[in-house]
């Protein structure tokens, strides 16, 4: 593909173009803190093609000129150090999220993915460091009106309600990020429904069938985390029984 051909892939008018509407969604995220210092990113799959923030760009001043763009189906599996892009930005390089975002799009069939470096996200996982062996992988929270905002899992129609149980994977960070790949694949093996996996004092990542839904639930977790450690500040458990006082409707 020429250079002319590839840029292409990243013009449009559209403000709902993926390559125009990462690097809004990231200049929005940064001033919520979820991207600061150039850590963190998005990505959205448009069927087979998909758009990614690179890395080493300070999110919120990305341009869509900054956008890697890749062909899902023509990745090798067996190769993943053998990427091939359909376009590469001339400045930068590809970011080491980019095979975590592939596992959401693969093993979901998600349509975007976001990483953040929310302080709250980091805080809830430090404070479950603090539980026991059994409870300090799972992040779990019941009877609060905001975990309506997530789906019950992919495949199941409707959303979690408000006596459900969210419960969200922990895995460990490591040193390089691309190397929590098989890490997060493993917490999607064991949690079929989550949308999200939290990754020790570091972040979380976070999907959904398309950027509307991705967004909403990054939005609704981060609530959520902020509230866990306010909860936690007064001693108020995560997981509580409390009585229904109406019945659910199906």
């Amino acid at each position: 593909m020429s250079v002319s051909d590839a840029d292409k892939l990243i013009t449009s008018d559209d403000q709902d173009h993926p390559a125009n509407l990462i690097p809004a969604l990231c200049a929005k995220f940064w001033t919520l803190g979820w991207v600061t210092g150039t850590g963190g990113g998005c990505s959205i799959r448009d069927d087979d093609l998909v758009y990614l923030a690179p890395s080493g760009v300070q999110k919120e001043l990305m341009k869509p000129a900054d956008i890697y763009v890749l062909s899902l189906s023509a990745q090798d599996p067996t190769q993943p150090q053998q990427r091939s892009y359909l376009r590469s930005p001339p400045s930068y390089r590809p970011s080491q999220c980019t095979p975590l975002f592939l596992a959401a799009f693969t093993r979901r069939g998600a349509g975007c993915c976001i990483h953040t470096h929310s302080q709250w996200a980091v805080l809830v996982t430090l404070l479950l460091e603090q539980h026991e062996e059994a409870n300090r992988n799972v992040f779990e929270v019941n009877n609060i009106e905001q975990i309506k905002g997530f789906g019950r899992g992919p495949g199941k129609a409707g959303n979690l309600g408000y006596h459900d149980t969210l419960r969200i994977p922990v895995i460990e960070n490591t040193p390089h990020e691309e190397d929590l790949t098989e890490y997060l694949e493993e917490a999607m093996e064991a949690y079929p429904d989550t949308y999200a996996v939290l990754v020790r004092r570091h972040g979380v990542y976070v999907w959904g069938d398309n950027v509307h839904k991705a967004k909403t639930q990054c939005e609704s977790l981060d609530y959520l985390f902020q509230l866990a450690v306010e909860m936690k500040k007064l001693g108020i458990p995560w997981i509580s029984d409390i009585p229904r006082i109406a019945a659910d409707r199906t």
